[in-house]
């Protein structure tokens, strides 16, 4: 290790990959062009045969863990941040990727510096044999987190754990990954942390986020999301009332689209999917509802119940 140099953790945490993707996660994390790394592996109580994919490495930088009992996803992610001793701290799931000058990007870009609360990339969306779905460069310009958060809900970045980097001691002190329903640790975490604190942004593409069937956010109950996506858009207002308004407001747009077309309409019994776009209103007020010509006739009574039913729900501008 080159102790002249902050030390990076790569926290990866698994449950049952041992068969598909845990050696690429692994070998992308130990493939790093940068010197100074140490890696975490913290097995949830695998069934598979694990413990044999991460010591065939025979890779002294990296330090495993198996739990006695599955402590689900989010204490498991917390487990690896608490036993991280770097400066800064990567959560890569068992099955997404960063390239080998992920790290060495960050660090340059930082100027090896340790004062930034977390360092950000773009992103590349890839499916479960690595093509390439969508490339999501980070098109934040400055380091500036309104500005940031401006063009988060105009759809130019996106927050991913795997192409964030974040200051481990600052991360640990706002109590590491959670949320309301433990659904958007990551935007929760780079919405605390952005809160007077200098942030890093970078436009390159330097890590792989996979999309597939199974991930845990496609069977996600809708209105948790949505109300951690409430919780998240709240947060950022109340950090500042007067320049955050019309973010505020697109962000209320956005996350009512999100939880209505990405996460209600994939829902297969039409009774349920119907119940579950009503109640959508319960966080975002039937005005924010997208209105748009082509809207079908069931979501327009959709939009109506959920304007009888929750009416009287109010949002920090109204």
């Amino acid at each position: 290790m080159d102790n002249k140099i902050p030390l990076v953790t790569i926290g990866i945490p698994t449950y049952n990959r041992a068969n598909s993707t845990l050696s690429n996660a692994i070998s992308c994390a130990c493939n790093q062009d940068y010197s100074n790394i140490e890696i975490i592996v913290s097995d949830n109580c695998s069934n598979d045969h694990t413990k044999e994919i991460v010591t065939g490495f025979q890779d002294e930088r990296i330090l495993y863990f198996r739990q006695d009992s599955n402590i689900g996803p989010n204490r498991n992610y917390n487990f690896c941040l608490e036993k991280a001793n770097g400066n800064y701290f990567l959560l890569l799931h068992d099955d997404d990727l960063i390239d080998s000058d992920f790290v060495s990007t960050c660090m340059k870009e930082a100027d090896y510096s340790t004062k930034y609360a977390f360092i950000r990339t773009g992103t590349r969306i890839i499916d479960k044999n690595d093509n390439i779905i969508q490339e999501e460069p980070n098109e934040v310009y400055t380091n500036d987190p309104i500005e940031m958060f401006a063009a988060w809900v105009s759809w130019k970045t996106s927050f991913y754990l795997c192409s964030t980097l974040f200051n481990t001691k600052a991360l640990k002190k706002i109590g590491g990954f959670k949320s309301k329903n433990n659904l958007f640790e990551d935007g929760f975490a780079i919405i605390k942390l952005s809160n007077n604190n200098p942030i890093m942004n970078i436009i390159d593409i330097k890590s792989s986020f996979r999309k597939h069937v199974g991930q845990r956010t496609n069977y996600a109950n809708v209105l948790s999301w949505s109300e951690d996506f409430r919780i998240a858009l709240d947060m950022i207002y109340l950090q500042d009332t007067l320049n955050r308004k019309e973010i505020y407001q697109k962000g209320m747009k956005l996350f009512t689209r999100v939880s209505i077309h990405q996460f209600a309409r994939k829902i297969k019994n039409p009774i349920k999917k119907a119940v579950a776009i009503v109640f959508v209103g319960k966080y975002f007020p039937y005005y924010y509802w997208p209105n748009s010509p082509d809207i079908s006739l069931k979501s327009r009574f959709a939009r109506l119940a959920a304007k009888l039913l929750f009416n009287n729900r109010k949002c920090l501008l109204h």
